[in-house]
């Protein structure tokens, strides 16, 4: 009888220690709703117990809202779960036509995109523009060829032509936040602006030097401590960039950093300025698949292979991808997803492949409005309970170590942050100190001002 009593008693203060966290918890949020800046927004809370998958607490959990970037935890998982944590993308150069004894091409080298969202990237060894560049015009060299009668082509067609997500907005898609997926995507689809501040703002140069744009300077010089409210606008396969909004004063960045209009022709672009910086001449000016499909003429096809590009393992893309909340490869993995699937390399489709994957798996697809990979569409609309469960089922996967190292550390926890315009998120996990270990999904969409997230810090903070 004894023990027994002693069981019930340790029992018991088991049961109050686990229910401690989540009454903090309620009291937080409640606190958090009350707050000014929530007084018009629409905020939700979900936090799952990891180890059992039962809600602990949950506040318009099944609301859809915007998610933010948040959204790439889904995007990884799914990506995952459907391609493998070792999946490799790869790039084809080769030429049509024919080589004669005087080392003459007649025909056209051609760079055949299959979507690998790193080539060119300054993240990885193996990635990195000169690198790749050098490899192509050693492979070049080695087939003999000396002089090219023909074109340097970027070959994007195996995606289609379109490349921004439908939901983006305007003031988004020509920074580098907003460069969209190709293809044939080279040094993740941005080159810089460098900008002088003063009585008015000056552009310096870009980097690299893109001869084929024309920059139209709109800036506004901004009150000393107003920072960097620059945009470009730039549309897809355009040729023009504006520059609009206002640049500080006293601002000690050195510029901004501009969505690629076509990196297909970039990387046509960059090949022949190297083969032409070694000696080999070429006849024509470079060129693209869709280019060549909308003036109706020919698409050459590679007849002859010289040099394969492998991609970075998927494992290694993801962790960039959430460590730096890079839209670009939210996008990529979004349509190699619909890809792999079969069906048309596009945006809707890769998503609808998503929603059905985890319906499948006992999500509600209501509870998924997604529109794109990234969450850079404020039209995608997912609940807190939704991306919790997604989260939940991912602790089980043999890939799951590689996605949680992934996500980026904030407040003392493993969390992806998102924020698009009065959007904030965070969703991850936590284990605290005695050993409990939660899954937590939070979002606020409209709320006022700014510095939002201590807040939802503050709340999160109830299970410390």
């Amino acid at each position: 009888m004894k023990k027994f009593f002693v069981f019930i008693f340790l029992l018991s203060c088991h049961l109050s220690y686990a229910q401690a966290p989540v009454q903090r918890l309620v009291s937080s949020f409640d606190r958090l709703l009350g707050d000014e800046q929530a007084k018009y927004a629409v905020t939700s809370i979900c936090v799952l117990d990891a180890k059992t998958g039962k809600q602990l607490f949950g506040k318009n959990e099944n609301t859809g809202l915007a998610t933010a970037s948040t959204l790439k935890t889904i995007t990884a998982v799914t990506a995952f779960s459907l391609l493998g944590k070792d999946f490799h993308y790869q790039t084809i150069v080769g030429y049509s036509g024919s080589i004669g004894s005087d080392g003459i091409l007649k025909g056209d080298v051609i760079i055949s995109g299959g979507g690998d969202p790193t080539l060119g990237s300054w993240r990885y060894e193996s990635s990195k523009e000169g690198l790749i560049l050098n490899q192509w015009v050693t492979a070049i060299k080695a087939a003999g060829i000396k002089k090219i009668e023909g074109r340097v082509i970027g070959d994007d067609h195996l995606w289609g032509a379109q490349s921004t997500p439908d939901g983006w907005t305007w003031q988004d898609m020509g920074n580098y936040f907003g460069a969209g997926p190709s293809a044939l995507t080279w040094r993740e689809n941005q080159f810089s602006i460098k900008l002088r501040a003063g009585n008015s703002v000056s552009v310096i140069k870009t980097v690299p030097v893109m001869p084929y744009l024309t920059i139209v300077n709109e800036l506004k010089s901004g009150s000393a401590g107003s920072g960097d409210n620059a945009y470009a606008y730039v549309s897809p396969l355009g040729n023009i960039a504006y520059l609009r909004g206002s640049w500080a004063t006293d601002i000690q960045k050195a510029g901004i950093a501009v969505a690629l209009p076509d990196p297909a022709f970039e990387a046509a672009f960059r090949l022949q300025d190297t083969l032409e910086k070694a000696g080999i001449s070429i006849s024509a000016t470079p060129t693209t698949s869709r280019q060549l499909s909308a003036a109706k003429l020919p698409v050459p096809e590679i007849q002859q292979k010289l040099s394969t590009v492998t991609s970075p393992s998927l494992s290694e893309i993801i962790y960039w991808m959430n460590k730096k909340s890079i839209n670009l490869y939210a996008e990529h993995l979004l349509k190699t997803i619909a890809w792999k699937s079969g069906v048309a390399a596009t945006t809707s489709n890769g998503a609808n492949a998503e929603i059905n994957y985890w319906a499948a798996k006992g999500i509600d697809k209501h509870a998924m409005n997604i529109i794109d990979g990234s969450g850079l569409s404020p039209a995608t609309r997912v609940t807190t309970y939704a991306m919790a469960s997604i989260l939940f089922q991912a602790q089980h996967e043999d890939w799951f170590s590689d996605f949680y190292n992934s996500l980026p550390e904030h407040n003392g926890m493993r969390l992806k942050s998102g924020t698009i315009n009065d959007v904030s998120a965070f969703a991850g996990y936590y284990t605290a100190d005695n050993g409990s270990k939660y899954i937590i999904v939070i979002n606020i969409n409209n709320y006022s001002g700014d510095k939002i997230n201590p807040k939802l810090f503050r709340v999160l903070d109830a299970l410390k």
